[in-house]
């Protein structure tokens, strides 16, 4: 058991996990205390899984959060991006189903002339990863080194790369706690493992996509409210510009779900004719980025430009541009069929007339999942060429022997169970139902 002496008073793991049981409010020098500690090796397992626990069930207030969070960024690398000139932007999606967002905001922006030097992680279980998305694209590097990457950011505006080993080390490992004690989904510690990963990659300005809804991890828009909320005064209290937008994820985001696919969808959406909800929220999101970067003096303006971009074909170019300086192939953006392609394709047939009613986005998540498209476990191989392009969502019609969605298989011993699973992800019926909303709210301050 480790000890630790303040003065006269000698702080203990046992103490702590006790004082929050009982519903007390820690110290910044107690939340330093645990997570150097644990980070450190001192305090074991089973006695941060009892406090993980303890804070699920007591809650932190918004200082312990935010002390939470500094004491994880202060556990690891922090990346100096001061070789970039400007305002230095981020995006943070809290996890959804067909989430594209990146690969068409990350070149829109830098078209704009932000400056996007963004970390991302790899799809888990239902959620798509936004490196495995990117590497979809032949010969596209997501591990390069760091002075390459601020090189690249600099000429081109934007780059993606793979978190540093070392970057919020005590985050990866209470993340791995939480993911098999049932403490994955506590408001608190969602908020402190987002924002200290954003503030220890350098980031300056940040906007936040926190999904609710069937396929996101926070299932109610008033649960969201509350994460937003705690987020944006987490960064704001950490000397960040930070606006959260809170939005729907009761449907796939666009129709495509699966890597290679949904680099097809960007491109598309980059030309202008990409699917209406993946261009709203992305115009949205860039507007407030350009917004908080003053490249912008108000969210129209911000807009326009940004619509003026994709008009102009200045966004895809910029997107070829940030492919060719990561080692991709600018030309499958191109051509599509120099990107990986299923050997299979196969409908999933409506069993009868009437309108989408639902469809269960995280259901859909699972289903890519299984063809191979996403990860059941950290180390499991994905395949870039499968998954699943919707063709209704909700509010559409649909008549008997229609195709709802289209399977891309390459693996035939997952096709039976994928395709059972798509097709109970919907729910047709005789009423017409409206499209669920995309932007349920914003939190600015």
């Amino acid at each position: 058991m480790i000890e630790v002496f303040e003065g006269a008073i000698a702080l203990r793991a046992y103490d702590l996990i006790l004082k929050k049981r009982e519903g007390g409010v820690y110290t910044q020098d107690e939340i330093r205390f645990l997570i150097s500690g644990y980070t450190a090796g001192g305090i074991p397992d089973y006695q941060m899984a009892a406090w993980a626990m303890a804070v699920f069930f007591r809650g932190m207030n918004e200082e312990e959060t935010t002390a939470l969070t500094r004491a994880i960024v202060e556990s690891g690398e922090q990346v100096d991006l001061s070789p970039i000139p400007g305002i230095k932007l981020d995006k943070h999606s809290t996890g959804g189903v067909g989430d594209t967002t990146t690969l068409v905001l990350a070149p829109l922006v830098a078209a704009a002339g932000g400056k996007m030097a963004k970390m991302s992680g790899r799809g888990l279980g239902h959620t798509g990863g936004t490196l495995d998305k990117f590497e979809a694209i032949p010969g596209f590097k997501v591990e390069i080194e760091r002075e390459r990457f601020i090189e690249i950011v600099n000429r081109v505006g934007a780059a993606v790369i793979g978190q540093s080993g070392n970057l919020a080390p005590a985050d990866k490992k209470l993340y791995a706690l939480r993911d098999v004690t049932a403490t994955v989904d506590s408001i608190p510690l969602i908020a402190s493992s987002v924002m200290s990963k954003k503030i220890a990659a350098g980031a300056e300005a940040i906007v936040l996509d926190v999904k609710a809804g069937d396929g996101a991890f926070v299932k109610t828009v008033e649960e969201a409210g509350r994460l937003a909320r705690l987020l944006v005064k987490i960064g704001r209290g950490m000397g960040r510009q930070v606006v959260a937008i809170i939005t729907g994820m009761e449907q796939p985001l666009g129709y495509a779900v699966g890597n290679a696919l949904e680099v097809k969808e960007a491109v598309a959406t980059l030309k202008g004719s990409g699917p209406a909800d993946l261009t709203e929220l992305c115009l949205v999101l860039g507007s407030e980025l350009l917004l908080m970067s003053g490249l912008a003096g108000d969210r129209e303006t911000g807009r326009k430009e940004l619509e003026s971009l994709v008009r102009s074909g200045a966004a895809l170019e910029r997107f070829k541009e940030m492919v060719q300086a990561q080692g991709g192939d600018p030309g499958a953006l191109d051509d599509p069929d120099r990107l990986p392609r299923a050997r299979r394709l196969v409908d999933v047939i409506s069993p009868g007339a009437g309108f989408v009613q639902s469809l269960k986005a995280e259901q859909i998540g699972v289903a890519s999942t299984i063809l191979g498209a996403g990860r059941e476990k950290k180390d499991s191989p994905v395949d870039p060429a499968v998954g699943i392009v919707l063709v209704k969502k909700i509010g559409d019609r649909v008549e008997k022997g229609e195709p709802l969605a289209v399977l891309h298989v390459n693996d035939e011993g997952r096709l039976q169970q994928a395709q059972g699973m798509v097709l109970d992800a919907y729910r047709v019926g005789n009423e017409r139902v409206e499209s669920p909303p995309l932007i349920h709210g914003k939190v600015i301050d």
